[in-house]
């Protein structure tokens, strides 16, 4: 069992029941209780609760969620916060329902059926009354288009509503920045800058960089820029700035549908292979425009003959890791452009970074961002990453606060933190030491686990 612990930068303890230890929940459990959150964990699968217990300092505790005995243990008569997330939505609405009932303030439910989620439920939504609803599927299905606009990206994040990116790639050989400092890479874009490198991870190690850092090749980079320099910013990392035409997905299950249909409205040729007949069958009459093959993608017969070697980019999205990870790298071998995954086992992470997988990601990430900006309030958004404990956070600075009216260079920021961006009036610029800040205005900070819970007191 956790010892109730302070979040950083705030005098009381912080208390949150998850409900679920599958992939996604104890993603959350694990990512909040690293960040000092005290967290109890409901679960009614004997095994999966064990192996939270195994790898986790929280309470466990066996049993269903819509049980008032059962959250009376977790500890509802103190708790911040109740998350929702197994996989059965009436198990996840009848929980937050109790948990408000019983004094919790905020709610998160995963709800993933449409029926549910459409106009027709509304009336049963407001009435459960939780704070938020989310999807993991569509969260991840959104993170996939947005890779698929930037191929050559391992990870993009829209921050301040959009005005400011954050992207994720290795540094090819063939960049003009390798062999640079960032000082003389700024040095080059005087007097408006229009990116700011966030972090570089090189053999392992994972820093927000100063002015004297060199960047070499097959560094890992976060870059920020300005929503309207991204192909700029592709371009100088020697990055691809066209989107894939042709486009495999393989798995035909409910992140490939949601991705499928705006893949198909911005004009390209998307291709499904899914095993199931049956769900190939409902795929086929369901998606217009997209064509369904029936096949299991680890057969490779069934991927040469679907020619998977001639696509723009191929998604794998099944929810075996195994057969993934293969038909991915037998795609790559068969010259398709770009390949990414889904990934369910995070331990995976650094075999597929060696292999050339182009990205990986996960249904757990966004919901554990939304999960960290209801926990802490100040936080208008949050973006945190599978492999590394470093956070991108987005604050909103409210008025009488030490940030407002204040120059950045001024502001005696933490070690381990970096100003990034700020947004004044819709328009982003990044952020100087001469740059001053005012009430309303959007800041974008890089932050290492040290440091991310100290900052909020600047902009509060």
């Amino acid at each position: 069992m956790a010892s109730p612990a302070p979040w950083r930068g705030h005098d009381v303890s912080v208390h949150v029941i998850v409900l679920g230890a599958g992939e996604v929940g104890s993603y959350v459990a694990y990512r909040l209780s690293q960040q000092g959150v005290d967290v109890a964990v409901i679960e009614s699968d004997p095994e999966q609760l064990r192996l939270i217990e195994e790898k986790l300092d929280v309470l466990a505790i066996r049993g269903s969620g819509t049980h008032p005995g059962i959250l009376e243990r977790a500890g509802v008569a103190k708790a911040d916060l109740l998350v929702a997330v197994t996989n059965n939505d009436e198990v996840n609405l009848v929980a937050s329902m109790v948990a408000k009932q019983a004094g919790v303030n905020r709610t998160l439910v995963r709800l993933e059926a449409s029926e549910m989620r459409g106009e027709d439920a509304k009336t049963l939504r407001e009435a459960v009354g939780a704070d938020m609803y989310i999807d993991p599927d569509e969260e991840a299905a959104l993170d996939i288009l947005q890779l698929l606009e930037l191929p050559g990206a391992s990870e993009v994040e829209k921050l301040a509503q959009g005005e400011v990116l954050i992207i994720g790639a290795r540094l090819h050989v063939g960049s003009v920045l390798v062999g640079k400092s960032l000082h003389e890479i700024a040095m080059e874009y005087e007097p408006n800058w229009e990116f700011l490198f966030g972090t570089i991870t090189r053999g392992g190690q994972t820093i927000i960089p100063r002015g004297n850092h060199r960047l070499e090749a097959d560094d890992m980079v976060r870059v920020l820029c300005k929503k309207d320099a991204r192909w700029k910013l592709m371009e100088l990392m020697d990055l691809p700035h066209r989107a894939p035409r042709r486009v495999m997905l393989l798995g035909g299950g409910r992140t490939a549908e949601l991705v499928a249909t705006p893949l198909v409205k911005r004009g390209s040729e998307v291709v499904i292979v899914e095993r199931d007949p049956v769900r190939a069958r409902d795929l086929a009459e369901t998606l217009h425009h997209v064509t369904v093959l029936e096949g299991d993608i680890s057969d490779t017969g069934v991927l040469l003959d679907a020619e998977v070697g001639k696509f723009d980019a191929v998604v794998a999205l099944t929810g075996e890791d195994d057969a993934n990870i293969i038909a991915c790298l037998f795609a790559k071998a068969q010259g398709a452009g770009e390949t990414m995954t889904i990934a369910h086992h995070l331990e995976l992470l650094p075999l597929l970074q060696q292999t050339g997988i182009d990205a990986a990601l996960s249904p757990r990430t966004a919901t554990a961002d939304r999960v960290i900006s209801l926990v802490r309030g100040e936080l208008a958004g949050v973006a945190t990453f599978l492999e590394e404990e470093v956070e991108i956070l987005e604050y909103e600075v409210a008025p009488g606060s030490p940030a407002d009216g204040g120059l950045v260079g001024e502001m005696h920021l933490p070690t381990g933190v970096l100003l990034g961006a700020v947004v004044h009036e819709g328009e982003a610029e990044i952020a100087r030491g001469r740059s001053r800040l005012a009430a309303g205005d959007h800041v974008v900070v890089f932050a290492m686990p040290e440091s991310s819970g100290e900052i909020g007191r600047l902009f509060a």
